[in-house]
């Protein structure tokens, strides 16, 4: 047990230090199989996209957000995979429309 809570007190920290340290940010949107709008925001690390906002936007109008201040709950979880714009399907939008549904 002890190793799992090591473990997250890792991950929030490793996602808090970049977001603190972020002086770049991409922001996308995806739509998913049901009809939800995900938003997210990224910041390069060791050339890679790692997300370090995600909001899920579901179809029923509900907003899911997580973050290293809210890394999981029984809707879901902030995603530990690097994203690949070229090869994700996601969309490039404007840093004020991520922080509009952000902070909605």
């Amino acid at each position: 047990m002890a190793d799992l809570e090591r473990i997250k007190e890792e991950t929030l920290a490793y996602f808090r230090a970049l977001d603190k340290a972020a002086t770049h940010r991409h922001h996308f949107r995806h739509a998913d199989e049901e009809g939800g709008l995900w938003y997210i925001e990224a910041v390069p690390d060791r050339g890679e996209l790692v997300v370090i906002k995600q909001a899920e936007l579901t179809s029923a109008g509900r907003l899911h957000r997580y973050s290293w201040e809210h890394l999981e709950d029984e809707h879901g979880f902030l995603t530990d995979q690097a994203i690949e714009p070229e090869e994700d399907p996601l969309e490039a939008i404007p840093a004020e429309e991520f922080l509009r549904v952000w902070t909605r």
